[in-house]
């Protein structure tokens, strides 16, 4: 979690491109990459890496693309880790519905329309998503 960096520099860059929906080249056996909404990895074992590469042929094993609900809902269960939260506006009904008894149990806090983990709901971030999707 990208909240328990004590200051701005100590943040890690490269896992924030994965919360936030960013765009990333996986590179080597077993990598994964995200581009544009759709998702691949790379075969995992070195030698058919290297293997596939030799034959001019992709390293890619498989790829998936996201709809908009499984973005939706990517980005609820990744955004809300951050330290900035996540927007209101990315939940749905049900999830609105749930943000009073969650700022009331103080595992929420409301922030400029963005909900932020408090510390205890750092350390029960698993069930506040599980509250907050359908």
């Amino acid at each position: 979690m990208s909240n328990w960096a004590r200051d701005q520099a100590a943040r890690c860059r490269h896992n924030e491109l994965y919360w936030t929906g960013g765009h990333w080249w996986g590179v080597g056996p077993g990598a994964h990459s995200h581009v544009g909404g759709v998702r691949w990895w790379n075969v995992k074992h070195p030698s058919a890496y290297a293997g596939r590469l030799a034959a001019a042929t992709s390293p890619a094993a498989a790829r998936e693309a996201l709809d908009d609900e499984s973005r939706r809902v990517e980005r609820v269960l990744l955004e809300i880790r951050l330290r900035d939260g996540l927007p209101v506006l990315a939940l749905d009904t049900h999830g609105r519905a749930q943000v009073a008894r969650l700022v009331d149990e103080k595992l929420l806090e409301l922030r400029a329309e963005r909900l932020v983990l408090t510390r205890d709901g750092r350390l029960l971030a698993d069930a506040v998503v599980r509250d907050l999707l359908p």
